[in-house]
């Protein structure tokens, strides 16, 4: 099947066609300023009309540097963080909690989890399923103010999480597959198997491939905090993007 992949960048950034794919890039001289070089297949989409479920994603890829400032990757998720109101054509979304399968990288300011025992930066590969809603939610906002471990604890509680650290050299070419069926999800790297897990979004899901110089924390301290890091000329090419939905 073909994806209908858009281009979103900002200032700084550029996503460009090349033979067999796209160069995604960030920087050039150091910015302070929000940088996001992205490719989508939901922009234009409510929450509810995004396009996959039960669906396989693969491509091949690779990265300017191992140690790159904010976070880059590609895999399927639901825009949790996303917030529109409705207005230049764009659709009604609200913030929402995180249903996502997909290799993430995320550098050392990050800690992206909502469990003690699971990865929370570094190149992952991750999988969250959460609810619309539920009740603990009220209570971990209720608790952010003066307690943000408790407020951590419960959003884990609600936020069912899996991860595994995906140890290869993102600098070299590699091939990355992640095949999400009803009864979970399987990441595989070169056609190895770097996780397999029961941790299966809900859907609908888009596709997002990206990279950025933002971070994003919440530690099991309940230390909250977000931000922009300064960011040279970066780079993330892929190739051989294929789809199937099964």
């Amino acid at each position: 099947m073909s994806l209908n992949l858009n281009a979103r960048v900002t200032p700084n950034a550029a996503v460009e066609p090349t033979s067999a794919g796209w160069k995604l890039s960030v920087g050039g001289g150091i910015s302070a300023a929000y940088c996001n070089a992205q490719l989508d297949d939901y922009a234009r989409l409510p929450r509810r009309r995004f396009p996959h479920s039960e669906f396989s994603f693969r491509l091949r890829a690779r990265v300017s540097a191992r140690d790159l400032p904010g976070t880059w990757g590609f895999g399927l998720w639901n825009d949790p963080f996303g917030l529109s109101l409705g207005g230049g054509g764009e659709p009604f979304r609200l913030p929402a909690l995180p249903n996502a399968a997909w290799f993430f990288y995320a550098s050392k300011e990050n800690y992206l989890s909502f469990q003690n025992d699971k990865p929370a930066r570094g190149f992952l590969a991750q999988s969250f399923c959460a609810p619309k809603f539920h009740p603990l939610l009220a209570a971990a906002a209720l608790a952010l103010p003066f307690s943000g471990r408790a407020a951590r604890t419960l959003l884990g509680r609600v936020i069912a999480e899996d991860g595994a650290a995906a140890d290869v050299d993102v600098t070299a070419w590699h091939s990355y597959q992640i095949d999400w069926r009803r009864r979970g999800v399987s990441f595989l790297v070169d056609g190895v198997s770097v996780l397999e897990t029961s941790v299966n979004p809900r859907p609908p899901l888009g596709v997002v491939l990206w990279m950025d110089n933002q971070f994003a924390a919440f530690t099991p301290q309940g230390k909250l905090s977000a931000g922009i890091l300064p960011h040279g000329a970066a780079w993330l090419q892929v190739e051989d993007l294929a789809a199937q939905a099964f």
